[in-house]
Formats: C-alpha cells, sequence, structure tokens
C-alpha cells in the first residue's frame, strides 16, 4: 500500500483499528489481562520485551488482517520493533493494516476538569523516523474528565496545534480528545467538545481524523462524520466490555472501533495458538460488526 492506498482505506474501508500501543504506567495492566504478572520480568525492557511478544502473536495471527482490520496504532517501542524479523510497519502493511504511531507522552495533572498532553519537544525527529518506517499516521491523546468550558477549548487547540505539526511532518494525525466515560458531566463535556471541535476545524485546510469516546447521546457527532475536512471518526472502547462497546457503537453511524481493552480482552498467554486465534477472530468478528452494521 503507498499513502494513497492507506488515505483510501482509512476514509472509506470496512473494518476498524485496533490499538495496539498500550505504554508506560497501562502496560503492567494489559500483560495482566493477558495472564502474565509483575514477577514475570524484572526492569523495563523485559516488561516491554512481553508486551512486544503478545502484540507480536497479535499480528502474526490469521485473525488479524486488512479485511476487518483496517489500521493498526503502535507503541514506539512496537513501531521500532519486528515481527518475525520484518519490521513492524513493514509487517502491518504486508497484512493490508494501516500502520498508526501513538506519539503523546502522557498526560499532564488535571486542571479545570482536563488534562492537556505533556510536551512533545523530540516530535519532528519521532515523526520523520516514523514517516521513513512506513507509517501513514498519528494518534495523541488527551482527556477530558468535567465540562469546563475553557479546560475543553485548551484541550481541543492543543489537538490542533499537534494536529497542524503532524501533517507538516507528513502523516495523518487521529486527533483524540477523550471524554472520560464515568464523568458526571459527560453530555455536557460533549456538546462543549463538539462545538470546539467544529470551530477548529473551520480553520483547517488539510483533513483530520478524531479518535472520541462513545457519546452519552447516539449520533451526536454526526456533523463530525459528515464533515468534509475529517477523513474518519473512530471510537475508543473507554473502558466498556466489548458486548457494551460494540453495542454502543452500532448506534452511532459513520463511526468505527478503535479499541484497545475490548480486542484484548478474551486473548491469555497460556492459549494454544489455535485456541489465542479463536479468541482474536471472535473479538475481531464482534468489533467489525459494530463498526459496520449500523443500527437504526
Amino acid at each position: 500500500m503507498n499513502t494513497a492506498d492507506m488515505t483510501a482505506k482509512m476514509a472509506a474501508g470496512k473494518g476498524f483499528i485496533a490499538a495496539l500501543d498500550q505504554s508506560g504506567g497501562s502496560t503492567p495492566k494489559a500483560l495482566a489481562g493477558y495472564g502474565i504478572g509483575e514477577d514475570a520480568w524484572s526492569d523495563e525492557a523485559g516488561m516491554y520485551g512481553l508486551i512486544h511478544e503478545m502484540r507480536s502473536r497479535i499480528i502474526r495471527s490469521a485473525a488479524f488482517t486488512g479485511n476487518k482490520v483496517i489500521g493498526a496504532i503502535l507503541f514506539e517501542r512496537t513501531m521500532d520493533g519486528s515481527v518475525d524479523g520484518v519490521p513492524t510497519p513493514a509487517a502491518l502493511i504486508a497484512k493490508g493494516v494501516v500502520p498508526i504511531i501513538k506519539i503523546d507522552k502522557g498526560l499532564e495533572d488535571e486542571d479545570r476538569g482536563v488534562q492537556l498532553m505533556k510536551p512533545m519537544p523530540e516530535l519532528d525527529a519521532l515523526l520523520a523516523r516514523s514517516k521513513a518506517l512506513g507509517v501513514y499516521g498519528t494518534k495523541e491523546r488527551s482527556v477530558i474528565n468535567a465540562a469546563n468550558a475553557s479546560g475543553i477549548a485548551d484541550i481541543v487547540a492543543q489537538q490542533f496545534e499537534v494536529g497542524r505539526q503532524v501533517l507538516a511532518g507528513g502523516l495523518m494525525p487521529m486527533l483524540e480528545p477523550e471524554i472520560n466515560i464515568k464523568s458526571e458531566t459527560r453530555a455536557e463535556c460533549d456538546a462543549i467538545m463538539l462545538e470546539e471541535i467544529l470551530r477548529n476545524l473551520d480553520g483547517m485546510d488539510t483533513q483530520v481524523m478524531l479518535k472520541l469516546s462513545l457519546p452519552v447521546v447516539p449520533g451526536t457527532f454526526d456533523a463530525l462524520t459528515s464533515h468534509p475536512k475529517v477523513l474518519r471518526v473512530v471510537a475508543l472502547s473507554g473502558g466498556y466490555k466489548r458486548p457494551e462497546a460494540c453495542a454502543e457503537l452500532a448506534k452511532n453511524k459513520g463511526i468505527i472501533a478503535s479499541f484497545s481493552r475490548a480486542l484484548l480482552e478474551d486473548l491469555r498467554y497460556q492459549m494454544s495458538d489455535a485456541e489465542f486465534d479463536a479468541a482474536l477472530a471472535e473479538a475481531i468478528d464482534a468489533i467489525y460488526t459494530g463498526s459496520t452494521v449500523k443500527i437504526a
């Protein structure tokens, strides 16, 4: 796939994006869910080696193909690694899956109900290295916990600022102003964020992608899925178990999944390859259906 092929797949491909980008503090939790306890490694390198092998097992699985998984988001170490001797982005492309890189470096402390992204002083270098490896786009996450208008405005403005830097580096940005699904003011957050995104899109000359929490009211983000400056809107599972995440996803036309925990929740290190492939295929089928078969 060349860049034009990847853009076409992101714009209209039937399927969803797998989020294989757990990093830092979320890695031990991801490994625990996979059946590997913290006594299995003695240092950070060992921990990241185990999570890379988990991701490699997913990528090499016969269930994981571009027929239903149109893209995959990678942690930087995963991007720099390999699957059976092939650089990870190239291994994905060979299966028809578009590679995307997580670029944020974590979150600032909460202020005005939101958590901005930490500074990324080495972003230009990372973008250049990613592009050279065949990566198509980026993903950058910040978090909205409460309906504070000025805080949400700053979150969205920062996302678009980083997005413009990514575009200048030749990659497609996936902006992720996540709304905490446990927020007591979640519906108000949806409305304020939508207004801010639409306002910022008006100032863009180029398309971006959006990764959003599923809204309280289905259809809330219809204005984004049909917006000419938006290549694709994808949804995170946000802590929902897979059945609930897929059910909520199916209520929102034009939005496909970009699930992490909901994709991985039934996979275990101890499974045989046949059991692993069957469990992964079941998860992929469910998320694919939620992404492509919408209810009225």
